[in-house]
């Protein structure tokens, strides 16, 4: 006849605690973090063109720190100093809230300008 266990050990004391610190790490891919940084980008990037494709990052996690590489297209004409800044500050501030990481550096490259007609101006070509 087997009995029912009830969770204490044979020798009739529960099982030794294991401080929090020793129990384990969560460790968070790279590949997942460039996809949060890519979303992010694309968040900070709305009103963009359905030309621009979408932007994609690579990253480098070493510890609890983050170095992000993005890249993504622009219409232009625009500020593009102030449009990368925006998108630097937006994904640095995602990635700490969603992963809990640093993000001491955010590279922003523009493989792209995608020009986009004024407003009102006559399409095709002019003499």
């Amino acid at each position: 006849m087997t009995g029912v266990s009830d969770g204490v050990g044979e020798l009739g004391r529960p099982p030794a605690a294991v401080a929090p610190g020793e129990r384990g790490a969560t460790r968070i891919a790279d590949r997942v973090v460039s996809k949060i940084a890519a979303e992010a980008a694309r968040e900070a990037l709305t009103g963009q063109s359905d030309e621009a494709s979408h932007p994609y990052a690579t990253v480098v996690v070493h510890h609890r720190t983050a170095h992000i590489r993005l890249h993504l297209e622009l219409d232009y004409p625009c500020d593009i100093g102030a449009r990368c800044a925006d998108v630097r500050r937006h994904v640095a501030s995602r990635v700490r809230a969603l992963v809990g990481m640093e993000v001491p550096e955010v590279a922003v490259h523009v493989e792209r300008l995608h020009l986009t007609p004024a407003h009102g101006a006559a399409q095709g070509r002019t003499r």
